[in-house]
């Protein structure tokens, strides 16, 4: 039986995959065009994947097309003449391996020359690519096969020696513009940075024939797709809901979406004869989020390495306006490499998906805020659950109650909180006591898609039932009213029929305020909440 792939290479023969029938037709025509063509997106995202599955297919479908397959990952330390020396090795390796899948031996005369070659640097490799052409061309006329055409895919390119990168290019561009050297006939480039980052000697880069190719996350018919797989051959299915939060938490990121299925399909222990529902997604997301991840570990890692990404980030969440999504910009181009944010439709930034945000979030909040005593009046024995109901629900009303109490309560101290930007000071909080109570009364917090543009939507589920908070930065009062509006009009979406609404204001003279309200048949209960923003005199 087949699984869900979230370690290295996906293989159709042991996973489910999403076909990319357009990606991999788009792949193939620009090779059999003759076309230089790079792929550098965020790790774990299929990029090896598809390009290894369209040479297959084209060489399916053509077999004059002659692949070879090289990995840079583990040269980046090495010499220039060690490099080349790996190189040679590689692609030895590969020819031998593409005979052997044809089921076919290599003549002797190829056999002498392989034999007899050794590369030393970026001369030696054009001129071997020139002979090697001449050799294969000569084996293929022996299989009546017409004159062939070596496709050169380069995986994590970006794990090139810096001493040889540019020269490395030159080469390959020189090859491509000559009338002459015709072998490689195509080259596909694949890493995560791209050759404009890559800084092999702060000129103009070598290697402006490039052809630059886009791998999109997955869209919700593909995750549809991707899960039927599953359901087809074991027969449980998912409830539609279900598909629909996997695709809203992940925004089709390929290795979220197949770590989630794979947590329902083996981690939980589902019996087979049970659908999976919302409340096994419920645990799949906490599993996801607070368990260990390579890709969540990759990206916190990469975050924590500038104290400017947190500022940039947090910026993007609390200003509707939201930042320009400038790659000019050296860490918007960073974090936009790292997978952590994209572009939206009106060339902003915005968090790539909720399960970033969260860990993002998680990241950045102080394992301890100093202010946890402060969470409740001393006349609360019960902590969190006072704010259950007699029949065990959330009311929400007071937990928000003794939230703006609880700000008031702690008054300037909000300003010790460490390592907090002033301007996210609050909704860490929040945040902080928000994620508490769920863990406490068994709930689950979550985010929703539309985060990321001045607004944080923050969910709790807990018993079936779902609870919606809206987050904003009070940025003046038409646009905190413009915010009722919006929030009411998603909530008509998610069919729920109570909101709440929670503005921070950071006015040196804050105007608190609470307010229930019917809009358009929606109960919102709406709150402004002063934040501190300096501590008084002591004169």
């Amino acid at each position: 039986m087949r699984s869900f792939g979230t370690e290295g290479r996906v293989r159709p023969e042991h996973h489910y995959i999403v076909p990319r029938t357009e990606e991999i037709a788009d792949f193939i025509s620009r090779v059999k065009n003759g076309k230089y063509i790079v792929l550098f997106a965020p790790r774990q995202t299929g990029k090896t994947t598809l390009f290894r599955l369209a040479l297959e297919a084209l060489v399916a479908e053509d077999p004059t097309y002659f692949p070879i397959q090289l990995d840079f990952q583990t040269m980046h330390n090495a010499a220039p003449a060690t490099f080349y020396q790996q190189l040679y090795y590689q692609i030895n390796r590969q020819i031998k391996s593409v005979f052997q899948k044809r089921g076919e031996v290599p003549s002797e005369a190829l056999t002498q020359f392989l034999e007899n070659t050794t590369l030393t640097d970026h001369f030696s490799m054009e001129v071997f690519f020139e002979n090697l052409k001449s050799f294969l061309d000569n084996d293929f006329r022996n299989h009546r096969l017409a004159p062939t055409k070596v496709v050169l895919l380069i995986d994590e390119f970006d794990g090139i020696p810096q001493t040889v990168v540019s020269d490395f290019l030159y080469s390959l561009r020189l090859i491509y513009l000559s009338d002459e050297l015709l072998c490689p006939h195509s080259v596909g480039i694949v890493g995560v940075k791209s050759i404009a980052q890559l800084d092999y000697d702060r000129s103009v880069s070598p290697f402006n024939i490039q052809d630059e190719f886009r791998l999109p996350n997955f869209t919700l018919e593909q995750v549809q797709e991707l899960l039927s797989q599953y359901t087809d051959e074991v027969g449980q299915p998912f409830a539609p809901e279900v598909i629909s939060s996997i695709y809203k938490q992940t925004a089709g990121q390929p290795v979220l979406v197949n770590r989630l299925a794979q947590i329902l399909t083996e981690a939980l222990d589902i019996p087979k004869t049970e659908p999976i529902t919302m409340a096994h997604f419920l645990k799949a997301h906490i599993q996801l989020v607070r368990g260990r991840n390579i890709n969540i570990q990759h990206l916190t890692t990469n975050i924590r390495r500038d104290r400017r990404f947190e500022k940039i980030l947090m910026n993007i969440m609390a200003y509707e306006e939201s930042l320009d999504f400038n790659l000019r910009d050296p860490h918007i181009d960073e974090l936009a490499t790292y997978g952590v944010i994209a572009e939206d439709a009106d060339g902003k930034c915005k968090l790539a998906n909720p399960i970033y945000l969260y860990c993002i979030l998680q990241a950045f909040k102080p394992t301890m805020n100093g202010l946890e005593r402060e969470y409740f009046h001393e006349d609360n024995i019960e902590g969190f659950h006072a704010y259950l109901t007699t029949t065990g629900h959330i009311d929400m009303e007071q937990l928000l109650d003794n939230f703006r109490d609880f700000i008031a309560r702690a008054g300037f101290k909000t300003l010790q909180v460490p390592d907090t930007p002033q301007e996210s000071v609050g909704r860490h909080l929040l945040l902080t006591y928000l994620d508490l109570f769920a863990r406490s009364v068994g709930g689950v917090l979550s985010f929703e898609v539309g985060t990321g543009r001045g607004r944080m939507d923050i969910f709790i589920t807990h018993k079936g039932q779902k609870y919606i908070v809206e987050t904003k930065i009070w940025r003046g009062n038409i646009r905190y009213q413009m915010g009722k509006k919006q929030l009411t009009a998603y909530l008509k979406l998610e069919r729920e029929k109570q909101g709440y609404y929670v503005v921070f204001d950071h006015r040196r003279t804050p105007e608190p305020r609470v307010e229930t309200e019917t809009i358009e048949g929606i109960k919102l209960r709406s709150y402004v909440i002063p934040v501190v923003q300096e501590q008084p005199s002591s004169q």
